[in-house]
């Protein structure tokens, strides 16, 4: 996590980094990281909602998240998404 300069139109930077097999892979866009962030950066105050998030930049898929907050304190995520594996499980 890393603040961008005020004028930017991101606020955050984030990054998210996980092992596989030995080697270290970075998810190019985490909704549940950001909430989580979100939380944190909201009640410490370091950051007042709304507010957008950058991750994935250096992956060269640069998603941008979006985070709002109710008067009640709820964290919100949203953004634009593309759906890459659809199926259905018969259960």
């Amino acid at each position: 996590l890393g603040p961008y300069p005020p004028e930017s139109t991101e606020t955050f930077e984030v990054r998210a980094f996980f092992p596989v097999n030995g080697t270290t892979r970075e998810d190019p866009v985490t909704g549940s990281l950001n909430a989580s962030v979100a939380q944190w950066l909201l009640r410490t105050g370091r950051a007042s909602a709304p507010y957008t998030v950058s991750q994935g930049t250096l992956l060269h898929r640069t998603g941008r998240v979006h985070i709002s907050a109710d008067a009640d304190g709820t964290v919100w995520i949203g953004g634009d998404t593309i759906t890459c594996v659809s199926g259905f499980v018969e259960l």
